[in-house]
C-alpha cells in the first residue's frame, strides 16, 4: 500500500470509527458489534505504525496515553466551575423558586432537569474542534491538567461532530425558539476558536465491581465508592491505568458563542457535536415536573447503570441564569435536589470496643458489609453503653444503619421483630481489651474509662494526635509507623519523635535511608508552631481547635496558661466550668507538666499574631454540618479575618450559628436557646 493509498484508508478508517462511538455514547446504539470495532481500530493502529506521519492528535489510537508524568501542572478555568446549593425536600426547592422569582421580580418560565451523577467534574477544551484541554474542577478556579487521562475515555471525542444539514434543520425545528440562527449554524458547522465543554467523569457500576474484584485479587484494599474511584483514575499520571478502568462520560454544559437561548439547547447541542449527555435528562415546566422527575428517578435508581445522588435544577432561559448571579461560590439559578438519607438493613455480627487516647471505650458495631449511599459499610460506632441500651441492642440483631452524604454511618434502630432467639447482649468489659487495667465509669458520665495512662492503646492515640493535622501535622506519619515507633521503643511519646536519628529508622525492615531521610524531615519540619496548635496538640480533654484559639489569643504563651487559675480560665470566651477544670487538672498532672517541659526542649512556639479587627468583631460563631462552597476550616479562617471568632460550644453568649447539611446536636441546641440560626447563603453573604 502506498502512503497515497494508507492516507485515504486512515481518514476513511477514522470517519468509521467516530460514527460508531458517536451512535454509541449519544444514542445508546451499536450497528456493529465490539469486536467488529476492535477490528477497524487494530487496522488503524498497524496503517499508522506503518506510516507514523499519518498520526494525528484526534486520531482515536491516541486515547492511550504516553509516558508516565512526573506531576500535574495546573490549569486556571476561563470561568469557574462553581458549586450548588443542596435542597432536600419539596419545601426547599419551593422556597429556592420564589427567592429567585422575588429576586428578578417576575416568574422563572421553566426548568432543566438532569441527572446528579456521582463522578467527577471536568472541563474539556477544544480549538478549531479539537481537543486541546481537559482539566479537573480543583478548587473552582484552578484545576489539574488532565489532558491525557481524559483522552483514554472513549466517550468523550478527540475532534468535535459537524453535523449533516438535516440534522441542523431538525434541530431548529423543534428547539429552534430564541436561537440565532446565523451564529448558531456557523458555529456547530466551523468550531472556529475556543469551545469548552464540562462535564461529569464517572464509573459504571458493573466497572466498579469488576474493579473491585480485581483489587482484592491483587490484595489491594477495595475502592470505597465509584466517586473515589472515578477521582482517583483521572488523577493517574500513568495514563493507560486510566484507560484500563473503563470511564465513561456525560456533558451538561457547553460555553461558547452558539446563539442559544436555553439550557435544554445547550444539551441538545452537545449530542450535534458528539459529545453524549444523559438521556434521562428533559425540560421541565415548572416544579410539579421537577418533583415528578425527581420521584421517577429516585425509584429508578436501583437500576440506574450508575450512581447518582439527586437531580440538579437549573433555570432554563440563559438570559434569566445570567441575571440571577452568584452568591459566593453558588449561581442562584441551579440547585441540587438531593435524595433524602438513604437507610439499609443489615446485621451486627459483633461489637468490639476501641480504646481512644484520653481512655474512653467506644463500643463499635462489627456489621455485615452493606451498601449505603454509594459507600460499602461495615463498622458504625454505637458510642457508649447508654446508646446500646436505648437502641436495645445486641449482637446478632438485625438493625436499620443510615448514611446521609459523607456523614460517619450510624444504627437508627433495631428489628426486634426479625429475632431468632440466638442473640446475645453486649456488656462493656470490666478489663481493658488493651492492656487489662480495671475499667471504671466516672459518677455523672457516659463512658467506661481505662484509667491505665500507659495503656498501648493510649500512647498510640495521644502520638497520633500531636502529629494530626490540626496539631503539629506531620503528614506522612500514619498509624502504622508510629506504632511500629513505639513497639520498637524508638520512643515512648510524641516528644521523642524529635530525638530520632536516621539511622534508628533505617536500619527496620521496610525502611531505608531515603524513607527514613523523609520521616526525619517532615518532623523537623514542625519545630516551629503558633501556639494555639501546641496547646490542640496536648489532647486535654474537652480542649478543641477553636477553644485552642480562644486560649491562645488569651494568654499569648504557654506558660502563662499552665499558672493560669480556673477564675482566669473561665474568663476567656467559650470557655466554661467543666473545659477550665479539665484544663487546671492536666496542667497539674506531674506526668503532663513532665511532658509539656519534654516537649518545649525541642520545640519554638510562635507568638500568635495581633487578633484582627474587622466588621465581625465581638461576634461568636458556632459551625455545624457540611458546607457546600468551603470548608468548615475555611469559614472559620474567614470569621477571624473579619474579626470574628469561632466556638465549638453553642452558649447564650453565642451570636450565630451557621448550619450546613447534616447539622449535628449543635442545631438543635442553638434552636432551644433560641440563638440566631444562619443557612449557608445568609452566612456567605455576612463574609463575602
Amino acid at each position: 500500500m502506498t502512503k497515497a493509498q494508507a492516507k485515504e484508508r486512515v481518514a476513511k478508517l477514522r470517519q468509521v470509527i467516530d460514527h460508531h462511538r458517536y451512535l454509541y455514547h449519544v444514542f445508546d446504539r451499536q450497528e456493529i458489534s465490539e469486536a467488529a470495532l476492535d477490528s477497524l481500530k487494530h487496522e488503524l493502529y498497524r496503517l499508522e505504525q506503518r506510516f507514523p506521519e499519518l498520526i494525528t492528535p484526534d486520531s482515536p489510537t491516541q486515547r492511550v496515553g504516553g509516558k508516565p508524568l512526573e506531576q500535574f501542572s495546573k490549569v486556571t478555568h476561563a470561568a469557574p466551575m462553581l458549586s450548588m446549593e443542596d435542597v432536600f425536600s419539596p419545601e426547599e426547592l419551593a422556597a429556592w423558586r420564589d427567592r429567585l422569582a422575588n429576586y428578578l421580580g417576575r416568574e422563572l418560565g421553566g426548568f432543566y432537569a438532569e441527572i446528579k451523577m456521582d463522578g467527577l467534574a471536568v472541563s474539556l477544551v477544544y480549538r478549531d474542534g479539537v481537543l486541546a484541554g481537559g482539566a479537573t474542577r480543583g478548587d473552582g478556579r484552578v484545576g489539574e491538567d488532565v489532558l491525557m487521562n481524559l483522552k483514554t475515555i472513549e466517550a468523550i471525542p478527540l475532534t468535535l461532530r459537524v453535523p449533516e444539514e438535516k440534522e441542523i434543520s431538525a434541530f431548529l425545528k423543534e428547539f429552534g425558539d430564541g436561537i440565532d440562527e446565523k451564529v448558531f449554524r456557523a458555529a456547530v458547522t466551523g468550531h472556529r476558536g475556543r469551545i469548552e465543554v464540562r462535564g461529569e467523569a464517572f464509573m459504571r457500576k458493573k466497572v466498579f465491581d469488576a474493579l473491585n474484584r480485581e483489587q482484592e485479587k491483587a490484595g489491594l484494599p477495595p475502592f470505597a465508592n465509584p466517586r473515589n474511584a472515578s477521582a482517583g483514575s483521572i488523577r493517574q499520571l500513568d495514563s493507560s491505568i486510566t484507560r484500563a478502568r473503563h470511564l465513561d462520560f456525560y456533558g451538561y454544559a457547553l460555553l461558547g458563542d452558539f446563539g442559544l437561548s436555553t439550557h435544554e439547547q445547550a444539551h441538545e447541542a452537545m449530542k450535534l457535536l458528539g459529545v453524549p449527555v444523559n438521556p434521562l435528562n428533559r425540560r421541565a415546566a415548572d416544579l410539579g415536573e421537577v418533583e415528578k422527575y425527581h420521584r421517577e428517578i429516585g425509584l429508578k435508581r436501583p437500576q440506574l447503570e450508575y450512581w447518582t445522588d439527586g437531580a440538579v435544577v437549573v433555570v432554563n432561559d440563559d438570559k434569566l441564569f445570567e441575571r440571577l448571579g452568584v452568591v459566593g461560590k453558588t449561581p442562584r439559578g441551579i440547585v441540587a435536589y438531593k435524595f433524602p438519607a438513604e437507610q439499609a438493613t443489615t446485621v451486627v455480627e459483633d461489637v468490639r470496643v476501641q480504646v481512644g487516647r484520653t481512655g474512653v471505650l467506644t463500643p463499635v458495631a462489627v456489621m455485615r458489609p452493606v451498601f449505603v449511599a454509594g459507600t460499602t459499610v461495615m463498622h458504625a460506632t454505637l458510642h457508649n453503653m447508654d446508646e446500646i441500651d436505648r437502641l436495645g441492642l445486641k449482637i446478632g440483631d438485625t438493625v436499620i444503619i443510615e448514611k446521609a452524604g459523607d456523614v460517619i454511618p450510624k444504627v437508627v434502630k433495631v428489628l426486634a421483630e426479625a429475632r431468632t432467639g440466638k442473640e446475645k447482649a453486649f456488656h462493656m468489659p470490666k478489663k481493658c481489651p488493651e492492656c487489662g487495667a480495671a475499667v471504671v465509669r466516672r459518677a455523672g458520665e457516659v463512658a467506661h474509662v481505662c484509667p491505665n495512662k500507659n495503656c498501648p492503646a493510649q500512647s498510640l492515640g495521644r502520638v497520633l494526635h500531636v502529629v494530626s493535622r490540626g496539631a503539629f501535622d506531620m503528614q506522612g506519619l500514619g498509624d502504622k509507623i508510629i506504632e511500629r515507633f513505639l513497639e520498637e521503643g524508638l520512643i515512648r511519646d510524641a516528644a521523642d519523635l524529635f530525638t530520632l536519628r536516621k539511622e534508628d529508622i533505617a536500619k527496620l525492615e521496610r525502611f531505608g535511608d531515603l524513607s527514613a531521610t523523609n520521616v526525619i524531615d517532615t518532623i523537623h519540619a514542625r519545630k516551629s508552631l503558633p501556639l494555639w496548635r501546641f496547646i490542640y496538640a496536648l489532647g486535654i480533654r474537652h480542649i478543641g481547635g477553636e477553644t485552642a484559639i480562644d486560649l491562645a489569643d488569651r494568654f499569648h504563651d504557654i506558660a502563662a496558661l499552665r499558672k493560669a487559675s480556673l477564675e482566669e480560665l473561665t474568663a476567656v470566651d467559650n470557655v466554661g466550668p467543666v473545659m477550665a477544670e479539665s484544663l487546671r487538672g492536666w496542667f497539674d498532672d506531674p506526668e503532663n507538666a513532665a511532658f509539656v517541659d519534654k516537649l518545649l526542649r525541642h520545640v519554638v512556639i510562635e507568638r500568635p499574631k495581633a487578633k484582627s479587627k474587622g466588621p465581625l468583631s465581638g461576634q461568636s460563631f458556632v459551625l455545624t454540618g457540611t458546607l457546600e462552597s468551603m470548608s468548615r476550616d475555611e469559614a472559620a479562617d474567614r470569621i477571624r479575618e473579619l474579626g470574628g471568632s469561632v466556638s465549638e460550644a453553642v452558649g447564650k453568649k453565642t451570636s450565630y450559628v451557621v448550619v450546613g447539611a447534616d447539622p449535628g446536636s449543635k442545631f438543635e441546641k442553638a434552636k432551644k436557646l433560641k440563638v440566631p440560626i444562619l443557612n449557608e447563603k445568609e452566612f456567605l453573604a455576612i463574609v463575602k
